[in-house]
């Protein structure tokens, strides 16, 4: 059977991204990402949890157990691995949303700053060193 024309124009989207964060503890790492960074956690699953859903507006990670650092956390810093990055809509929200974190007293491993391609951005360092970049553009 062949496909209706429509059928065929189909074309899937994409319609949003989930980083898969790796911890050593479910539990604390949900409310590390709900008290400082004012996510919601949707979900923890399994008894004992060790898989959670995170999520502020746009912005959803999943946090999944380990027993032990899947990179080598040396490694990891030298070279600037990022587990996830997440777009801000405007300049003016992204030192909002610094302003917010550095309040809240939250780690991070770059200040924030403007890159040489135009977006303002600064990194997070989650309790289990997982970089966290937030990008923002002039608008």
């Amino acid at each position: 059977m062949s496909p209706l024309p429509q059928e065929a124009a189909l074309r899937a989207a994409i319609g949003a991204t989930e980083a898969q964060l790796f911890v050593a503890d479910i539990k604390a790492s949900c409310a590390f990402y709900v008290a400082k960074l004012g996510f919601t956690c949707v979900f923890t699953y399994g008894d004992p949890p060790f898989y959670a859903h995170v999520r502020r507006d746009g912005g959803r990670l999943n946090l999944r157990c380990v027993e032990q650092p899947l990179v080598d956390p040396g490694l990891r810093a030298r070279e600037v691995f990022l587990s996830a990055t997440m777009t801000i809509e405007s300049r003016a929200e992204t030192e909002a949303l610094y302003a917010e974190f550095t309040a809240a007293g939250v780690a991070l491993a770059q200040e924030l700053r403007q890159e040489a391609w135009g977006a303002w951005t600064f990194i997070v360092k989650d309790p289990d060193g997982n970089l966290l970049l937030f990008a923002g553009r002039d608008r």
